[in-house]
């Protein structure tokens, strides 16, 4: 990560790379995240007990046969949003994390004039007006009702979605891109539940998977009052697409970070990630696109 040491700095459970400071920093970060989120799975897992049985939603726990494996690898590489057993559960509640700019955790970006967009590789309104560079992708999320076995979409909902540029940074809160607020924009649902985002792809950061936060919001309204949240997660990416990508200029640290991951040990991920998972198609040259299911 040599280069963006300088990053570190008030930017806890991020790069943490420079020996004890940046420990204890990384320490903070994790004390952060890790108690709404033991909370937030256990709240899952009591109520996903009583409702495992109704919602026959376990063949990508316990597949009772190779068909039944063989259609959970399958959706992960297709970018079909239909309605399968395995697509039924809610998606998994995950922490917002240190640098979610919606009124949580200090700044709260969800206020700002122009903030519903869809692409959303530059700056706007009074910030310093930068433009993230990187692959481009194009991220589409289908937001369907778990409770009508996802087969419902959810019309006029509101995704709030952001993530960390190429070089692992964090606008509004990571040193250098405090003055800029890219890579975060929020979308209403269309007739098909759907909202798709124009970016470029995230860079891994030490400690963390490469990854994209999103909060879903029931109405537009909501979303810009940043109020009544529903849902909180996060997307995966595949491994095979992040070394392709960070192979390309720009994207140097994230090769080192990458390497020292695996979704498996992910603190986030490492509890599950079967729908969490992009289906990501495309190439450096030309770009990619990520979709996802998200019952909601």
């Amino acid at each position: 990560m040599s280069g963006h040491g300088h990053h570190d700095h008030g930017n806890h459970a991020h790069h943490g790379h420079h020996g004890a400071d940046e420990d204890h920093e990384h320490d903070r970060g994790l004390s952060y995240d890790l108690p709404v989120l033991a909370r937030r799975r256990m709240i899952r897992l009591l109520a996903g007990a009583s409702l495992v049985p109704l919602a026959a939603c376990t063949t990508d726990d316990a597949p009772t046969s190779s068909s039944a494996t063989a259609g959970t690898s399958s959706s992960a590489s297709s970018s079909s949003s239909s309605s399968s057993s395995a697509e039924c559960a809610t998606i998994p509640d995950e922490t917002a994390g240190p640098y979610p700019a919606d009124g949580s955790n200090g700044v709260n970006v969800l206020k700002e004039s122009g903030v519903v967009r869809s692409d959303i590789r530059s700056s706007f309104g009074n910030s310093a007006g930068g433009t993230a560079e990187g692959v481009p992708l194009t991220v589409t999320l289908t937001v369907v009702d778990a409770a009508s076995g996802c087969g419902t979409p959810k019309t006029g909902a509101a995704v709030y979605l952001w993530h960390c540029d190429r070089a692992g940074d964090y606008s509004l809160y990571t040193e250098g891109v405090t003055d800029e607020n890219y890579l975060r924009g929020v979308q209403e649902t269309d007739d098909k539940g759907q909202v798709t985002f124009t970016s470029i792809f995230p860079g891994c950061y030490k400690g963390r998977w490469p990854h994209i936060h999103f909060e879903v919001y029931g109405s537009l309204a909501d979303a810009t009052a940043a109020t009544s949240t529903t849902n909180t997660s996060q997307l995966a990416f595949p491994k095979d697409v992040c070394d392709t990508v960070y192979a390309t200029d720009g994207y140097g640290d994230s090769v080192g970070n990458l390497a020292e991951l695996s979704l498996d040990t992910d603190m986030i991920f490492r509890d599950g990630y079967d729908h969490q998972l992009a289906a990501t198609e495309g190439s450096a040259d030309k770009g990619y696109t990520a979709t996802l299911t998200v019952p909601v």
